[in-house]
């Protein structure tokens, strides 16, 4: 699989806009192993698994292979940041306590990428992949023109990788001894303003701007915005998360 680099064209909305995961998920990554000196956060985009990984471990490595992205990254005195690609991380041999992608593995060369992964990472150690997909505000009205709008309206512009996403990486062959995780749900505070400038980070927006001269994110805020009560009431918009995690 050849790098497609969807994201570095809004690097900085990315950064901003994107959701944060939850404190929950990386407490329970810590408790499945016994050390915790180096996790290696592959794909980390601006670092928004590194940042919560490095509450729990000594050392981060977070790489990825997006300058746009990386240039974005919140540094932090124990993460370090590299230019890299998923199956090339530069750490040693038998160096890493824990491998964690998010939202990312669908656009990986999977079996190179969980190769580096075995090779990094100690004995009985831990592999963790996860991802989001459709937000929702849970009023049954929005959430239909939510869904509209990712299946119909910008759906043509997916790339196929996003499928994955939407299998909840149910189909994706994961070779390793696989744990129960338990289910995590990110949870933000966003105007409907905010709730578009997310919609813009999206790939699938991008690609319908560049083939169409047009955003199609204006007229989703159109149709929704007296439901929503207004550009500026702060609603409670959901990502359900999910994950697969295993052992080396």
């Amino acid at each position: 699989m050849t790098f497609h680099d969807h994201f570095s064209r809004d690097s900085e909305g990315y950064a901003k806009y994107r959701p944060r995961y939850p404190p929950a998920l990386f407490e329970w990554l810590a408790s499945t192993i016994d050390a915790r000196e180096l996790a290696w956060d592959c794909a980390t985009g601006n670092g928004q698994a590194a940042v919560g990984l490095a509450t729990w471990f000594t050392r981060v490595v977070a790489s990825d292979a997006s300058i746009g992205q990386l240039r974005h990254a919140t540094p932090l005195p124990n993460i370090e940041y590299r230019h890299a690609d998923a199956e090339s991380s530069g750490l040693e041999t038998h160096s890493a306590d824990l491998v964690t992608c998010a939202q990312a593995v669908h656009w990986l060369s999977r079996d190179r990428f969980f190769a580096e992964a075995r090779r990094v990472l100690r004995a009985r150690s831990v592999i963790a992949v996860w991802g989001y997909h459709i937000p929702l505000v849970r009023e049954t009205t929005i959430d239909a023109a939510i869904r509209h709008f990712h299946d119909e309206v910008i759906g043509p512009y997916w790339p196929s990788e996003r499928q994955l996403v939407l299998d909840r990486f149910t189909s994706i062959e994961f070779p390793f001894d696989e744990l129960a995780a338990p289910d995590f749900q990110m949870r933000c505070a966003w105007t409907l303003d905010s709730f578009a400038a997310y919609l813009g980070t999206q790939s699938a927006t991008e690609r319908y701007r560049r083939a169409n001269g047009a955003d199609p994110v204006p007229g989703l805020v159109a149709r929704i915005e007296v439901l929503w009560g207004g550009r500026d009431r702060v609603r409670d918009v959901h990502f359900p998360v999910f994950m697969r995690a295993g052992r080396t």
